[in-house]
């Protein structure tokens, strides 16, 4: 292999390397949420929105792709999910559930 293959396979080219890992998210026709939907590894957000289109809307399900970068996204931990959320407990005010709502109302 030449050495200027090497160089551009060993920068992250679809040639080379897989490249980060992208989570994706997609927007069905009847829903109004994106949803988690998989992975896949992309050199960048383009080449991974086009992925992800060919890998998971190859039956025209989705109206909007969504990725991001594995490395961007932060979460709390599911052991600790007692004390993360106690404090909601104390404020009721926050979650209307005696409200009735019109039978016209969508999507709440």
């Amino acid at each position: 292999m030449s050495e200027s293959l090497n160089n551009i396979i060993s920068k992250g080219s679809p040639l080379g390397a897989e490249g980060p890992l992208w989570e994706v998210f997609i927007r069905s026709k009847q829903g109004l949420d994106h949803k988690h939907v998989g992975s896949l590894h992309a050199t960048d957000s383009k080449m991974a929105i086009e992925n992800a289109r060919d890998v998971y809307t190859r039956r025209m399900e989705g109206v909007s792709i969504w990725v991001v970068e594995s490395k961007n996204i932060h979460a709390s931990n599911p052991d600790d999910a007692s004390s993360m959320y106690e404090p909601a407990n104390d404020k009721v005010y926050r979650h209307p559930t005696f409200y009735e709502l019109p039978d016209e109302l969508k999507h709440m």
